[in-house]
């Protein structure tokens, strides 16, 4: 396998992430602590983290943890739930180990750059746009003119990253029978579930036995440091070769993490009623500041997620923007370059700002200050 590319958005953030004041990209909602999220937990999960000694765990991850994923679908029992050190750790084993070089991959884009860039170091990929114009709309019929006779997976990603599009339930159940009609896997990163606007679509793994539902406590949970991820699939043969990959990175997960990650789901109403909550009072402060400077920004707000992806109209572009933005008022958003794509044309004109975390408005306010200088 050929060395993997840099991968922009993390050396972005090594950069930023921790120096800038205000981190108005978040992709995460807005962490509990440790005293909140064990304000959570049952008896039972009490006494799991107050007995807890710190062995090695089982490499499937926790029996309970897997109990409490798999009540999060409809059709997926705790056999059928794989946990990883997170979604990366998960998303780089079901791509390098599924795939063979003469396979061939369609990705939807814009997206996660290991959605692309880790499977182009496997096989052929070729993407398939979202309609920008038209709301972010998925075309199916597009990602049936891509498939080809060696196509293995179709990878997509809904509630989006960076757009925070959901496709209609139509469009979503017509791509799961393409693809099962047509014998392919549907690696399907539903990451942000929680967090939409109206109704959750049905989870892929619940609508296919050959389809791969990616999830983690990282973004609609906002539980980033716990590192805990999983794969649910109703095929065990394929899970089971992921649990012998496994074996060669992470081998088991964090034990502590497990346990808490354990609460969290077992609490899931509170806590992504809580995230909703902080995304539907900050949308109105998002949508009075863009509307304080229309003829630089167009704005839309999610229809899941946590993340937005507006479009800068000022003449300096958006690039520009962002980094005089976070070097002179230490205010950090993502550009559009972090999201291009080898694989099709993207937006150069957009930028990613998060909509997850408490009191945006100093952040807000400093951003407007400095648009207001440069009128």
């Amino acid at each position: 396998m050929p060395p993997l590319p840099e991968f922009r958005l993390e050396k972005h953030f090594t950069r930023w992430e921790f120096a800038a004041r205000y981190h108005l990209t978040a992709s995460d909602a807005q962490t509990l602590s440790l005293a909140e999220l064990l304000a959570l937990a049952d008896d039972d999960g009490r006494e799991r983290w107050e007995s807890l000694h710190l062995g090695y765990g089982e490499t499937f991850g926790l029996r309970a943890l897997r109990e409490a994923v798999a009540d999060t679908y409809e059709h997926v029992a705790a056999e059928d739930v794989l946990c990883f050190a997170g979604a990366e750790e998960a998303l780089y084993l079901a791509m390098t180990t599924l795939l063979d070089a003469g396979d061939h991959v369609v990705v939807v884009t814009p997206g996660y750059q290991a959605a692309e860039t880790v499977p182009l170091s496997v096989c052929e990929v070729s993407g398939v746009a979202l309609r920008a114009d038209e709301g972010w709309a998925l075309d199916v019929d597009a990602v049936e003119a891509a498939l080809r006779p060696n196509t293995r997976m179709v990878s997509v990603n809904f509630p989006n990253n960076p757009t925070g599009a959901v496709p209609d339930l139509d469009t979503w159940t017509r791509l799961v029978r393409l693809c099962d009609e047509r014998g392919l896997w549907l690696f399907s990163d539903e990451v942000y579930r929680g967090l939409e606007s109206g109704p959750s679509l049905p989870q892929a793994a619940d609508l296919s036995p050959r389809a791969l539902s990616l999830n983690v406590m990282s973004k609609a949970y906002g539980l980033p440091g716990l590192r805990i991820g999983w794969i649910a699939c109703r095929d065990r043969t394929l899970l089971s070769r992921l649990d012998g990959a496994k074996h060669y990175t992470s081998i088991c997960n964090s034990a502590p993490s497990e346990v808490l990650a354990l609460i969290a789901l077992r609490a899931r109403d509170r806590v992504l009623g809580r995230n909703r909550a902080i995304v539907a009072e900050n949308l109105p402060v998002f949508d009075a500041f863009f509307a304080r400077f229309p003829e630089l920004f167009e704005w839309a707000p999610p229809q899941g997620g946590c993340v937005a992806y507006p479009r800068y109209l000022g003449a300096d572009g958006v690039e520009a923007m962002c980094a005089d933005l976070v070097e002179r008022e230490g205010v950090l958003l993502l550009p559009a370059s972090i999201y291009r794509s080898e694989l099709t044309p993207t937006p150069t004109d957009r930028f990613r700002v998060g909509v997850g975390r408490f009191a945006p408005e100093e952040g807000l306010e400093r951003w407007a200050d400095w648009l207001e200088k440069r009128r």
